[in-house]
């Protein structure tokens, strides 16, 4: 058997509460191939699965718990600080908070399968007031459907799985070495496209102050206020004269915007 499912054997409880905690905290560690080695080992029968599936669950309350309370404490800020370090910040916000707004907390059942929406729906139910006990439910109910898929997933392919673990021992060090090397094809590419739309951004782009100079010379403008509603709760000033239109309703309500004037969108 393959030495990693060697140390899961005598060590696979423990293993699985701190490491699912942290990845549910926010280090980047995937646990899909523990559980599935751990779902693997109770096919096998030498972990049960059980209480393995109990451990996952009570982990991501622990850490989702910790940022219900992050979100209550500190409102959209903490989202927005979440948004900062992702691979898409410039959209990050926007789509999680409407996702959650229009979903409410049926999002929680699903959030774990998604990992823009993971890494946010738990303190949006913080920001949005959500009562902990509707939380815990519904966030309960997400961590099992998450865990039990992938933990099953392992139970169901058990002897696959071993078979697998004994090719990549075999392998060695060419493995993990293209998991990287794809995994930084991923990342360059990310930056590079966000360094085009930022580069496309700016040529478009009017600071605060030409801003203020062209209101106080009475040209016609248009501004439009596109911050989610989350952020304008939380500094609800605005650009005097600015009307508030969500980002998507851009296309569908384009009749508000006037066609023999310089319009002015700005957001968070």
């Amino acid at each position: 058997m393959h030495s990693a499912l060697d140390f899961l054997v005598h060590h696979g409880y423990v293993v699985l509460l701190f490491w699912v905690f942290l990845e549910q905290a926010g280090l980047p560690l995937p646990s899909v191939p523990l559980l599935l080695a751990a779902g693997a080992l109770g096919g096998m029968e030498r972990l049960n699965f059980g209480f393995s599936l109990l451990v996952c669950v009570f982990a991501c309350l622990c850490a989702d718990t910790m940022w219900y309370e992050l979100g209550r404490r500190n409102g959209v800020k903490i989202v927005q600080w979440l948004c900062k370090i992702s691979l898409e910040p410039d959209s990050c916000v926007r789509r999680t908070e409407g996702i959650f707004e229009k979903q409410g907390a049926k999002s929680l059942i699903v959030a774990k399968f998604l990992p823009g929406l993971s890494a946010v729906a738990t303190p949006l139910a913080g920001i949005f007031q959500m009562s902990y006990r509707r939380f815990l439910a519904y966030d309960a109910l997400g961590s099992l459907l998450w865990a039990g898929s992938y933990l099953g997933l392992g139970y169901a392919f058990s002897d696959q799985i071993e078979r697998v673990a004994q090719n990549i021992q075999r392998l060695g060090g060419s493995v993990l070495a293209v998991v990287v090397f794809f995994l930084a094809l991923y990342i360059a590419y990310k930056f590079i496209a966000r360094q085009h739309f930022l580069r496309e951004l700016r040529i478009a782009r009017i600071s605060p102050e030409e801003l203020k100079e062209k209101l106080d010379a009475g040209e016609p403008l248009t501004i439009v206020d596109l911050r989610h509603s989350l952020d304008f709760e939380a500094d609800p000033e605005t650009i005097p004269g600015a009307f508030r239109m969500d980002a998507h309703e851009l296309e569908n309500k384009d009749e508000k915007l006037p066609r023999d004037r310089e319009v002015i969108l700005y957001c968070t």
